[in-house]
């Protein structure tokens, strides 16, 4: 239960950052906002700020949204209402859209800055964290135990998961030596399918089935100071984002299997991140927080990205797009998103 509330609130994190970017940059634009809402339906607890806010919790888990007066594309907005969002600059307008994309990059910063900083960088040298019931690590491994080689190859400095070597090894028998108690230990290992909750075996993203030992894998960790913390925490959302992107890439043209997920999905990674230790489920935390940054920036209707592309023509031009284009455009992506979030809900469940 700890687990499954620590995603929860994880997954309200990611939701509560993006919206809270829009929130406070339209604030700092003079422009007044209506609804600050976390989830999309009617407002099952509400509470109206001095501000006139009104900032709502919903039952549909899909995300959230800030409602600023005049964004709706077809409301009626009185030309002299100076805080309504169509009557403010464009620049202003492109900030407070840019800014929840923006603050959860930001905010994956932040988590690596904090998670470098109290815990350190993973250094060169693996170690058994846990082993896994049902598996033939089982009486042969122990917790504590550093990894040396696998089939003679040494694991030592090398940036791979020993769960990725395994797989590679497509079930057949290996050869873990270990370190216990300053002795060096030659362990043989036969490799098994996993499988998930129903009993169906599981699969990689090339369709490979999963094979396993039943170890756990952690690395120790070096201290590092604030200027090298600082610098990677900045890094690592440009590094993932170029992951993501080349992901995205491979998927488009086939060379990668899509593998979609929701909020059914989010939660039960974020708990299964969580029962590995709370540094697993900020490392996940982090990397959502990349993810749904770049999701919306994408130049997609319905979606921030979608938004900025005409403000950006706005902006260039210095004309404003034809309204009806534009509202046509985002309703046809809205409705797209909805059966998009359908699906993948549906595929939440089947799959959990």
């Amino acid at each position: 239960m700890g687990n499954f509330a620590l995603a929860i609130l994880a997954l309200g994190f990611l939701i509560v950052v993006h919206e809270a970017g829009h929130y406070f940059v339209a604030r700092w634009c003079k422009m007044r906002v209506e609804r600050f809402s976390i989830g999309f339906g009617p407002g099952l607890l509400k509470r109206k700020a001095k501000s006139g806010t009104i900032f709502q919790l919903a039952p549909i888990p899909f995300g959230g949204f800030v409602e600023i007066k005049g964004m709706n594309i077809a409301e009626e907005v009185d030309p002299e209402d100076a805080n309504a969002y169509p009557n403010r600059p464009a620049w202003q307008r492109f900030l407070t859209i840019l800014a929840g994309p923006a603050t959860n990059y930001l905010s994956a910063i932040a988590l690596a800055f904090g998670l470098y900083m109290c815990q350190g960088q993973a250094g060169d040298t693996y170690y058994v964290a846990e082993v896994t019931p049902g598996f033939d690590a089982v009486g042969k491994i122990q917790p504590g135990d550093r990894i040396l080689t696998l089939d003679g190859v040494s694991m030592a400095g090398r940036n791979l998961q020993l769960s990725e070597e395994i797989v590679k090894k497509q079930g057949k028998p290996v050869t873990l030596t270990v370190l216990r108690d300053h002795q060096v230990v030659v362990v043989p290992l036969t490799p098994k399918p996993a499988v998930d909750a129903k009993g169906v075996p599981q699969r990689d993203k090339h369709n490979n089935l999963v094979y396993r030992i039943g170890i756990v894998q952690t690395a120790d960790f070096v201290d590092v100071g604030v200027l090298e913390s600082a610098h990677d925490a900045i890094v690592y959302p440009v590094v993932q984002t170029k992951a993501i992107l080349k992901g995205l890439y491979g998927i488009v043209f086939g060379s990668e299997e899509a593998d979609p997920g929701g909020p059914i999905r989010i939660v039960s990674e974020f708990k299964n991140a969580f029962s590995h230790g709370l540094t697993e489920g900020i490392k996940l935390l982090m990397l959502l927080s990349v993810y749904l940054g770049l999701f919306n920036l994408l130049p997609l209707p319905a979606l921030d990205g979608g938004r900025l592309v005409f403000l950006g023509y706005e902006m260039v031009t210095r004309r404003r797009a034809n309204p009806k284009i534009e509202t046509m455009v985002h309703m046809v992506g809205i409705m797209v998103l909805m059966v998009v979030m359908l699906l993948v809900t549906l595929h939440d469940v089947n799959v959990f």
